[in-house]
């Protein structure tokens, strides 16, 4: 039989599940897709360079790049993965030397990091600061059952 998880070991009946986080949820999707984005700009260059850049340089280096983005969605829990994450939005602009469309491409990434990462955060707090008022709500006002 499988073991269970912490949070599977502590569930009782009419336990209020615990709210995922907005925040983290859009910066996963967002560095999930730059990792494909990534993946595909390797080929580019890879086509576009292998006359100047050695091949095995060019597809070892993107894919290094598309699995730091994929491995840094595991990090978002902590803090340190959203700078780890903004090294990367740096990191993927600077690809912009192999293939000038990647500046156009990290940057804007880069700008929908940053809108996902405050956005996010704001829902947080709002999801927060509702759940706060529901169980005050929930406290003044018990069932008659």
């Amino acid at each position: 039989m499988a073991r269970l998880t912490k949070a599977q070991r502590e569930w009782r009946p009419d336990m209020p599940k615990k709210r995922r986080s907005i925040k983290v949820t859009f910066a996963s999707t967002v560095l999930s897709l730059e990792a494909f984005v990534v993946f595909f700009g390797t080929l580019v260059a890879f086509g576009l360079q292998k006359d100047r850049i050695p091949p095995p340089v060019i597809l070892g280096v993107g894919i290094v790049l598309s699995l730091l983005l994929l491995l840094c969605c595991a990090l978002l829990r902590k803090p340190a993965g959203y700078w780890i994450g903004w090294a990367l939005q740096l990191l993927i602009i600077a690809t912009g030397f192999v293939v000038p469309m990647m500046f156009l491409v990290g940057l804007l990434f880069a700008l929908t990091w940053w809108y996902g990462v405050v956005t996010g955060a704001r829902i947080d707090r709002e999801n927060k600061e509702r759940d706060a008022a529901q169980a005050e709500w929930e406290r003044s006002h018990p069932d008659k059952d």
